[in-house]
């Protein structure tokens, strides 16, 4: 086991549950204690990125951000996997609709992240990796979602290390069925292969690369909830 505390985050291992549910801001992690967590103690600070652990309908689980872009998820999922014992990390992100099919506040369960990041190159495969969510966890997600009758949608996106394209590359991934764009599903689903551990990946449509619909980032903090109960709803 690494030195515990790690460089990135201030816990003392067992202070973190075996499943956190993660956020790209940290805001949006510390919404989430305070309005579904019960008794959330705060174990993480350092650089900002918050984190805390408490329960959900008597289930432990922390809930923490992971920052922007693969290198931010890529250092604090692999360091939850291989320093803290986590087992199962849920990402609960915002992205950008490429389908049509797909609208403001409609989620993306990530059954597979395309990417044009170098990550992956780092385990020296003769090949191509396909990162992909763990079936039981997306499987739960698409019922809960039928339950609850939130509109949803099971596929591939596009995680990018670009976020302003100097050249826009929409056009080539939508006629591939992509279905949207964020930046960090393929390093987190990467991490848990590597470590043997589970993973999903569930988006709300934020914007719509086709159509121009957009929301605020106060939205996308707070108004964004039928995610964080499709994703606590798998503990």
């Amino acid at each position: 086991m690494a030195q515990i505390p790690t460089p990135h985050i201030g816990a003392q291992y067992g202070e973190i549950a075996e499943t956190v549910i993660m956020a790209g801001d940290p805001l949006r992690a510390q919404f989430m204690a305070e309005n579904f967590l019960e008794n959330p103690v705060q174990f993480n600070n350092v650089r900002g990125m918050l984190g805390f652990t408490g329960t959900y309908k008597g289930k432990r689980v922390s809930v923490m951000g992971h920052g922007m872009g693969i290198p931010s998820i890529g250092i604090y999922t692999y360091e939850l996997y291989n320093f803290y014992g986590v087992k199962t990390i849920i990402r609960v992100g915002s992205a950008g609709a490429y389908s049509t099919d797909l609208h403001i506040g409609d989620l993306i369960l990530a059954q597979g992240a395309c990417t044009d990041s170098n990550y992956g190159r780092q385990y020296q495969l003769a090949g191509t990796f396909a990162p992909i969510g763990d079936f039981d966890l997306i499987r739960r997600a698409a019922d809960e979602c039928e339950r609850l009758g939130i509109r949803y949608k099971v596929g591939n996106v596009l995680s990018t290390d670009i976020f302003y394209s100097d050249t826009p590359v929409i056009d080539g991934w939508l006629k591939m069925g992509v279905l949207g764009v964020e930046m960090e599903a393929s390093a987190l689903y990467m991490n848990a292969a590597r470590s043997g551990n589970k993973a999903l990946v569930i988006c709300t449509v934020s914007d719509h690369v086709i159509t121009g619909e957009v929301t605020t980032s106060e939205e996308r903090r707070t108004a964004f909830t039928d995610m964080m109960e499709v994703a606590l709803s798998l503990l």
